[in-house]
């Protein structure tokens, strides 16, 4: 185990020493005491003044942060995640009365009611209040304190969006508590769970039966993901299931995926153009970024629309392209595509020819629009 977590830290201390940690001691009324965090900034931020960045909390900051914090540092390095602010709670010493529930109707009391209201009412509030962070929030949590996080989801209007469970000891009636929560939802949400086939047993006992009525689940607001994997135990699954954890919520951030491409673009019933636009519209909703559309995202719908020879979603995208890659041969490529496709050569000819003196971009520059140009020409004797 030990070996593992050095291999890990060996890989990710370069993309930690590019962002900003930094140590606080914050004192709790809610607790009658102080408590240290660690908070993790992402790159640039002192110099992108005007951004806003999602937030994940990070129960078991004493072991869990770094490896989170070294995870979202990388994927929203290569953009298969949105920068974000990383916060880390200490709980060597205290752990087990931070997650502490009643006996009789198994919910936070004592300690651990005063904790649920440190987390929401007092912490969150200090990160709104000293960092720029957008309204989109993750808490993650292992064994107890997994099951902690939980109760945040039995709210009817919760402050966090999404909940990363890594091996939970679910309290009595939790299962069926958190299937009730993610039935009725009326916003979006998203729930990870994660064992190996070494874990605990008396563990994965109620995770299978967790995974077991989320699988049966129906509704299309809650994304959900499970994962079991082979040879993992209690604490090596942490290091799988965290990057898991990131692909599941952040999936809309990613370029799109051979799935989405396969399963989704390339069938006639859905408008490639649609996607493409509700995928970006998410990311502005969901994490506050108003984000350019990729150039592979272009490509792929270009690919698409190819395949299913659906013509008329070029218009579309060609009006995206001229907004998003101004001055470039794309929007018109798009464009002429539309015309040669739908009945107008002379017209594609010339919205050809307009590429000359533009910007090339990706397969795109002026030898190849003009012969595109000069085929249809020839083809139809102008």
């Amino acid at each position: 185990m030990i070996k593992k977590l050095l291999i890990f830290v060996l890989l990710v201390a370069p993309l930690l020493s590019s962002a900003q940690t930094l140590y606080e001691t914050i004192s709790s009324q809610k607790l009658g005491e102080t408590r240290e965090i660690k908070i993790q900034l992402p790159r640039n931020y002192e110099e992108n003044t005007e951004k806003t960045y999602p937030v994940i909390l990070v129960l078991d900051g004493d072991y869990l942060f770094e490896p989170m914090a070294g995870n979202v540092d990388y994927y929203s390095y290569w953009e298969d995640a949105p920068e974000m602010i990383v916060v880390g709670v200490n709980q060597s010493k205290s752990r087990m009365d931070d997650a502490y529930y009643e006996d009789h109707n198994f919910l936070p009391a004592n300690k651990g009611a005063a904790f649920f209201e440190f987390l929401g009412m007092e912490l969150l509030q200090h990160i709104d209040n000293k960092y720029r962070t957008a309204n989109f929030r993750v808490i993650a949590g292992h064994d107890y304190t997994a099951n902690f996080i939980n109760y945040y989801l039995l709210k009817s209007n919760p402050i966090f969006h999404g909940y990363i469970n890594l091996s939970p000891d679910l309290a009595p009636q939790m299962v069926d508590r958190i299937s009730n929560a993610l039935r009725k939802s009326e916003t979006k949400k998203w729930l990870y769970l994660a064992t190996g086939t070494d874990d605990i047993p008396q563990l994965k006992n109620g995770i299978e039966a967790l995974n077991e009525q989320l699988t049966a689940l129906e509704n299309d607001l809650v994304t959900y993901e499970f994962d079991n994997f082979e040879n993992a135990t209690h604490y090596s699954l942490v290091g799988k299931a965290i990057p898991a954890a990131l692909e599941s919520i952040f999936n809309v951030y990613r370029s799109i995926s051979k799935k989405d491409y396969n399963e989704l673009l390339l069938q006639t019933s859905v408008s490639s153009v649609e996607f493409l636009t509700d995928k970006y519209e998410s990311i502005n909703e969901l994490f506050g970024i108003e984000k350019k559309i990729r150039l592979e995202d272009f490509m792929a719908i270009h690919n698409a629309i190819e395949k299913t020879k659906r013509w008329e979603d070029y218009k579309g995208l060609s009006d995206l392209a001229y907004d998003n890659y101004p001055g470039t041969m794309l929007g018109t490529y798009f464009e002429a595509r539309y015309e040669e496709e739908t009945g107008n050569p002379r017209k594609a000819m010339r919205t050809y020819q307009n590429a000359y003196g533009q910007e090339k971009i990706a397969f795109l520059n002026t030898d190849f629009m003009l012969a595109k140009a000069d085929a249809i020409k020839k083809d139809f004797g102008y």
